[in-house]
Protein backbone atom coordinates (compact mmCIF):
# COMPACT_ATOMS: atom_id res chain seq x y z
CA UNK A 1 0.00 0.00 0.00
CA UNK A 2 1.89 3.07 -1.29
CA UNK A 3 2.25 5.93 1.07
CA UNK A 4 0.91 9.37 -0.39
CA UNK A 5 3.50 12.10 -1.22
CA UNK A 6 2.84 15.35 -0.81
CA UNK A 7 2.39 15.59 -4.55
CA UNK A 8 -0.19 13.63 -3.92
CA UNK A 9 -2.58 16.01 -2.08
CA UNK A 10 -5.08 17.41 -4.84
CA UNK A 11 -5.63 13.74 -5.75
CA UNK A 12 -6.38 12.62 -2.52
CA UNK A 13 -8.88 15.37 -1.72
CA UNK A 14 -10.41 15.00 -5.07
CA UNK A 15 -11.51 11.24 -4.26
CA UNK A 16 -12.46 12.29 -1.14
CA UNK A 17 -14.70 15.34 -1.51
CA UNK A 18 -16.19 13.22 -4.37
CA UNK A 19 -16.66 10.17 -2.27
CA UNK A 20 -17.87 12.05 0.79
CA UNK A 21 -20.21 14.59 -1.61
CA UNK A 22 -23.43 13.40 0.43
CA UNK A 23 -22.50 12.10 3.79
CA UNK A 24 -24.32 13.03 6.31
CA UNK A 25 -21.38 14.09 8.87
CA UNK A 26 -19.52 15.79 6.37
CA UNK A 27 -22.00 17.69 5.31
CA UNK A 28 -23.55 18.95 8.73
CA UNK A 29 -19.99 19.89 9.01
CA UNK A 30 -19.49 21.79 5.52
CA UNK A 31 -22.87 23.14 5.80
CA UNK A 32 -25.63 23.47 3.02
CA UNK A 33 -24.89 26.66 1.87
CA UNK A 34 -23.41 27.68 -1.75
CA UNK A 35 -19.95 27.23 -0.12
CA UNK A 36 -20.64 23.13 0.40
CA UNK A 37 -18.54 22.13 -2.28
CA UNK A 38 -15.87 24.47 -1.16
CA UNK A 39 -16.45 23.50 2.56
CA UNK A 40 -16.07 19.75 1.94
CA UNK A 41 -12.47 20.35 -0.51
CA UNK A 42 -11.22 22.71 2.93
CA UNK A 43 -12.16 19.92 5.23
CA UNK A 44 -10.18 17.23 3.25
CA UNK A 45 -7.52 19.40 2.80
CA UNK A 46 -7.43 19.94 6.48
CA UNK A 47 -7.98 16.18 7.68
CA UNK A 48 -5.40 15.43 4.95
CA UNK A 49 -2.65 17.85 6.79
CA UNK A 50 -3.36 16.87 10.08
CA UNK A 51 -2.90 13.08 9.18
CA UNK A 52 -0.03 13.77 7.52
CA UNK A 53 1.42 15.60 10.53
CA UNK A 54 0.04 12.64 12.99
CA UNK A 55 -0.68 9.54 11.13
CA UNK A 56 -0.97 8.29 8.11
CA UNK A 57 -1.72 8.88 4.11
CA UNK A 58 -2.03 6.49 1.68
CA UNK A 59 -3.33 6.47 -1.97
CA UNK A 60 -4.18 3.13 -4.02
CA UNK A 61 -1.84 1.71 -6.42
CA UNK A 62 -4.30 2.33 -9.31
CA UNK A 63 -4.62 6.05 -8.12
CA UNK A 64 -8.52 5.53 -7.44
CA UNK A 65 -8.85 5.22 -3.57
CA UNK A 66 -7.62 7.05 -0.40
CA UNK A 67 -7.32 6.40 3.18
CA UNK A 68 -6.57 8.93 5.73
CA UNK A 69 -5.13 7.64 9.28
CA UNK A 70 -5.09 9.22 12.34
CA UNK A 71 -2.50 7.95 15.66
CA UNK A 72 -4.05 9.63 18.19
CA UNK A 73 -1.98 9.33 20.96
CA UNK A 74 0.58 10.91 18.26
CA UNK A 75 -1.50 14.04 18.08
CA UNK A 76 0.19 17.33 19.30
CA UNK A 77 -0.67 21.11 19.78
CA UNK A 78 1.70 22.67 17.44
CA UNK A 79 1.64 25.99 15.83
CA UNK A 80 0.58 24.62 12.61
CA UNK A 81 -1.87 22.16 14.03
CA UNK A 82 -3.10 25.46 15.51
CA UNK A 83 -3.35 27.12 12.92
CA UNK A 84 -5.32 24.41 10.65
CA UNK A 85 -7.80 24.14 13.27
CA UNK A 86 -8.06 27.96 13.37
CA UNK A 87 -7.85 27.88 9.68
CA UNK A 88 -10.42 25.43 9.52
CA UNK A 89 -12.46 27.27 12.09
CA UNK A 90 -12.76 30.73 10.05
CA UNK A 91 -12.97 28.84 6.42
CA UNK A 92 -15.40 25.83 6.99
CA UNK A 93 -17.09 25.52 9.84
CA UNK A 94 -17.85 28.99 11.04
CA UNK A 95 -17.61 30.23 14.92
CA UNK A 96 -21.47 30.28 15.54
CA UNK A 97 -20.76 26.40 14.56
CA UNK A 98 -17.88 25.90 16.69
CA UNK A 99 -19.38 25.19 20.07
CA UNK A 100 -21.59 22.41 18.26
CA UNK A 101 -18.44 21.31 16.55
CA UNK A 102 -16.52 20.85 19.61
CA UNK A 103 -19.30 19.17 21.21
CA UNK A 104 -19.69 16.51 18.31
CA UNK A 105 -15.32 15.22 18.41
CA UNK A 106 -15.47 15.37 22.24
CA UNK A 107 -18.42 12.39 22.45
CA UNK A 108 -16.09 10.90 19.53
CA UNK A 109 -12.88 10.94 21.36
CA UNK A 110 -15.01 9.74 24.58
CA UNK A 111 -16.80 7.28 22.78
CA UNK A 112 -13.46 5.44 21.44
CA UNK A 113 -11.78 2.68 23.35
CA UNK A 114 -9.06 2.99 25.54
CA UNK A 115 -6.63 1.52 23.89
CA UNK A 116 -3.55 2.42 21.15
CA UNK A 117 -5.97 3.71 18.09
CA UNK A 118 -5.29 3.09 14.36
CA UNK A 119 -8.07 5.50 13.46
CA UNK A 120 -9.15 5.56 9.27
CA UNK A 121 -10.61 8.97 9.96
CA UNK A 122 -11.16 8.35 5.74
CA UNK A 123 -11.23 5.92 3.37
CA UNK A 124 -12.60 6.25 -0.36
CA UNK A 125 -12.76 5.45 -3.58
CA UNK A 126 -13.86 7.41 -6.75
CA UNK A 127 -17.47 7.49 -7.03
CA UNK A 128 -17.50 5.64 -10.41
CA UNK A 129 -14.92 3.15 -9.20
CA UNK A 130 -16.96 1.77 -6.29
CA UNK A 131 -18.18 -1.76 -5.87
CA UNK A 132 -14.88 -2.96 -7.91
CA UNK A 133 -13.35 -4.17 -4.30
CA UNK A 134 -10.77 -1.23 -4.04
CA UNK A 135 -12.01 -0.26 -1.14
CA UNK A 136 -11.84 -3.55 0.27
CA UNK A 137 -8.39 -4.03 -0.77
CA UNK A 138 -7.49 -0.58 0.45
CA UNK A 139 -9.23 -1.70 3.88
CA UNK A 140 -7.66 -4.85 4.27
CA UNK A 141 -4.12 -3.34 3.89
CA UNK A 142 -4.55 -0.85 6.75
CA UNK A 143 -6.45 -3.26 8.94
CA UNK A 144 -2.83 -5.15 8.51
CA UNK A 145 -0.91 -2.13 9.13
CA UNK A 146 -3.34 -1.67 11.99
CA UNK A 147 -1.91 -5.11 13.27
CA UNK A 148 1.54 -4.33 12.14
CA UNK A 149 1.53 -1.35 14.73
CA UNK A 150 -0.44 -3.45 17.31
CA UNK A 151 -3.37 -0.66 17.13
CA UNK A 152 -6.88 -0.82 17.68
CA UNK A 153 -8.80 -0.05 14.41
CA UNK A 154 -11.51 2.71 14.85
CA UNK A 155 -13.60 4.17 12.54
CA UNK A 156 -17.05 6.16 12.35
CA UNK A 157 -19.43 6.26 9.59
CA UNK A 158 -22.84 8.13 8.97
CA UNK A 159 -23.99 6.07 6.50
CA UNK A 160 -26.29 3.39 7.48
CA UNK A 161 -25.51 1.78 4.15
CA UNK A 162 -21.82 1.45 4.61
CA UNK A 163 -22.53 -0.83 8.10
CA UNK A 164 -22.53 -4.16 6.13
CA UNK A 165 -19.49 -3.89 4.16
CA UNK A 166 -17.60 -2.47 7.70
CA UNK A 167 -19.22 -5.81 9.14
CA UNK A 168 -18.14 -7.85 6.36
CA UNK A 169 -14.39 -6.40 6.85
CA UNK A 170 -14.55 -7.65 10.11
CA UNK A 171 -15.80 -4.51 11.98
CA UNK A 172 -18.47 -4.04 14.71
CA UNK A 173 -20.71 -1.35 15.92
CA UNK A 174 -19.64 -0.64 19.63
CA UNK A 175 -21.47 2.76 19.79
CA UNK A 176 -24.14 4.69 18.02
CA UNK A 177 -24.17 8.91 18.81
CA UNK A 178 -26.86 10.92 18.12
CA UNK A 179 -25.62 14.03 16.45
CA UNK A 180 -28.03 15.64 15.22
CA UNK A 181 -27.80 13.09 12.36
CA UNK A 182 -26.87 9.25 13.67
CA UNK A 183 -23.13 8.44 13.87
CA UNK A 184 -22.07 4.26 14.43
CA UNK A 185 -18.75 4.39 15.86
CA UNK A 186 -16.99 0.56 14.64
CA UNK A 187 -13.77 -1.12 15.55
CA UNK A 188 -12.03 -4.14 14.34
CA UNK A 189 -14.24 -7.31 15.94
CA UNK A 190 -12.55 -9.53 18.45
CA UNK A 191 -10.45 -6.88 19.54
CA UNK A 192 -10.55 -5.61 23.18
CA UNK A 193 -7.44 -4.28 24.21
CA UNK A 194 -4.53 -3.50 22.58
Amino acid sequence: MPIALSSDKPLIIDILSAAFDTNQSVNWLAGTSRQRVKNIRLLCAYSYELCSMFGEVYVSEDRKACALVLLPDQKKLTAKSIGLDIQLVLQTIGLLQLPKALKREAAIKRAHPKAALYHIWYIGVEPAEQGKGIGTNLLQELLQRARDLNRLPVLETSTLQNLPWYQQQGFEVYRELELGYRLYCLKAAGIEKV
